[in-house]
């Protein structure tokens, strides 16, 4: 292999995936080095890529994205982990965005389920809500379980009357546009029930064939080291009544320490919770990995630990996740499975604005 020829981010895929065997599970140790590194000017967030697209609702209002909120909120002195929390309150609002919130896609009965969690990496306290029904904001919830209550995850029937005895209100949050999606997969299980294809023409949704991963993640950073994160979600769409992915798993979907970073991830949360992706993120930038690096370990022991029925004919992995994570030093970066072009971005906004950027990938493209 001829490095001069590759750009880093091949160089980085190249060599990880000239590494991973298809079903090797043997330590690896990516030689990039922290001169790749990238850092924010002044405080930043790092996101998933819809946390900067214009909101579904008003796709001419450029610039004014999840990210951006953060990093404003932050400026005006609120702690990192709450301006990622008014910053995912931006897109569970919106009825438009089917991967959190109002909007969010139903489970198999044709109910929201919302899953969220908070981290704040200065006070080492965290909080989080799954399987949460009716209501708007769970990332909200999932504030109000760390700093009203001895717990740190709540679900369910009990997370619904926390949210109620707080002042939460009740909403339905299956929109038509989300229920009509719903009601053409249900009509597509099976040619010998009652239901029949939608009759009113025009095309059927592609979340019917192929059901969206839709999550939020937002890590940040204040620029004097402190940091703290939120993941929201509406989770797997169709998915069994009463699952819950690693959103709301600390640990797994966010983690975060002033001591070393903060990390979160979006993707099949069920191979992320087996390797607790957003743990082993920030330990290994603990260890001293750059972000970049310390993403694609993360990456590497999700393609490593795959079960073989998840697997393509080549031996990867026939799934995505992808990583995002911030450093205590304010570097930055982001990792995922499969390179994904014309999509797999991720967010960054700080002193020089909100924009996307590319991920390092495992296996490039």
């Amino acid at each position: 292999m001829n490095n001069k020829n590759l750009d880093r981010r091949q160089f980085i895929g190249a060599a990880a995936a000239t590494s991973l065997a298809a079903c090797a599970s043997t330590p690896h140790v990516f030689a990039i080095g922290n001169k790749f590194a990238r850092k924010l000017d002044g405080p930043g967030a790092v996101a998933s890529h819809n946390a900067h697209n214009p909101t579904p609702s008003n796709p001419k209002q450029k610039g004014y994205s999840a990210v951006t909120v953060a990093v404003e909120r932050m400026r005006a002195g609120d702690k990192p982990v709450d301006s990622a929390v008014v910053g995912a309150h931006l897109l569970e609002d919106d009825p438009y965005e089917t991967g959190v919130g109002l909007g969010g896609l139903p489970n198999a009965e044709g109910i929201v389920e919302l899953d969220a969690s908070v981290m704040d990496g200065t006070e080492h306290r965290a909080g989080a809500v799954g399987a949460l029904q009716n209501i708007q904001n769970p990332a909200a919830v999932a504030i109000a379980v760390m700093r009203r209550t001895n717990h740190l995850l709540m679900v369910g029937a009990g997370a619904l009357k926390f949210a109620k005895e707080l002042g939460f209100k009740e909403t339905d949050l299956l929109t038509p546009e989300s229920r009509k999606v719903w009601l053409q997969w249900r009509a597509t299980l099976s040619t010998k029930d009652n239901y029949l294809e939608d009759e009113e023409g025009g095309p059927i949704s592609p979340a019917v064939k192929m059901p969206p991963l839709g999550t939020v993640h937002i890590s940040c950073w204040d620029g004097k080291g402190r940091v703290g994160g939120c993941t929201t979600t509406s989770g797997l769409a169709w998915k069994i009544p009463g699952r819950v992915g690693d959103s709301p798993i600390i640990g797994a979907g966010l983690f975060s320490d002033d001591n070393a970073g903060t990390a979160g991830s979006t993707g099949r949360g069920e191979s992320n919770i087996l390797i607790a992706g957003a743990h082993t993120v920030v330990e290994m930038m603990r260890a001293g990995k750059s972000p970049d690096e310390a993403c694609l370990e993360a990456a590497k022991r999700v393609a490593d630990t795959c079960e073989p029925r998840l697997r393509r004919k080549d031996g990867t992995p026939d799934l995505n996740l992808s990583f995002y994570a911030i450093s205590k030093d304010g570097e930055y970066g982001g990792s995922i499975i499969h390179d994904a072009p014309g999509g797999g971005d991720y967010a960054v906004c700080d002193g020089k604005g909100a924009r996307h950027e590319k991920p390092v990938a495992l296996f490039p493209a």
